[in-house]
């Protein structure tokens, strides 16, 4: 079965496309206006081994906030969607990523209830055009659409740069744990039977 998936929406505030398939080797194109969160958006799907496509058109002439909350959105649906039934997959997933002086922790849980608990302080408000909160709603969003109880925390780290980097790289692997297939399991992992 293939686990792929590809969404649009659009808004008065922004256009947003994602193709996304769990099952690839981590390549991507992106394109979201804001190059920052490009890069982070490539880190995420290299570090998660998926393959993932990303074209947003947004007024960032106000701001990025709408173009990365939304693109948040649209990932975390085609996250859900991708994932069907959720059968078979290992469910939880974390990760432990070091960037230089920083240290980040992201921990996962393909529950269907989302929650987000973010413990990170960015020293910068920008990194490039990227307004450093935007870290969070980004999260936020991607939890609510795919389902995810998502932990991230920092452990160490002074440079906001290296700090953002470390949790998209542990994002993603966190997520390609969490979303790996594994024969032992029977159905979905849970005694409830559904996620």
């Amino acid at each position: 079965m293939s686990r792929t998936a590809s969404l649009e929406r659009i808004t008065g505030e922004t256009a947003i496309k994602v193709s996304l398939h769990l099952d690839g080797s981590g390549q991507s194109q992106i394109a979201t206006g804001i190059g920052f969160f490009d890069h982070m958006l490539i880190l995420l799907s290299k570090h998660g081994l998926f393959d993932l496509t990303v074209t947003a058109n947004g007024d960032i002439y106000v701001d990025g906030h709408h173009t990365v909350e939304d693109t948040g959105i649209v990932l975390g649906q085609a996250l859900a969607q991708a994932l069907g039934d959720k059968a078979g997959i290992k469910r939880y997933g974390t990760a432990f990523v070091p960037m230089d002086e920083a240290l980040a922790m992201v921990s996962l849980d393909i529950s269907g209830r989302p929650f987000l608990v973010f413990d990170a302080a960015l020293p910068s408000e920008q990194v490039g055009q990227f307004d450093s909160e935007l870290t969070e709603e980004f999260l936020r969003a991607l939890s609510v659409h795919a389902g995810l109880t998502l932990h991230v925390r920092l452990l160490s780290g002074k440079n906001t740069h290296h700090i953002i980097e470390a949790i998209f790289k542990a994002l993603g692997r966190a997520l390609d744990e969490a979303t790996r297939q594994d024969d032992r399991i029977k159905g979905i992992m849970s005694t409830k039977g559904m996620l």
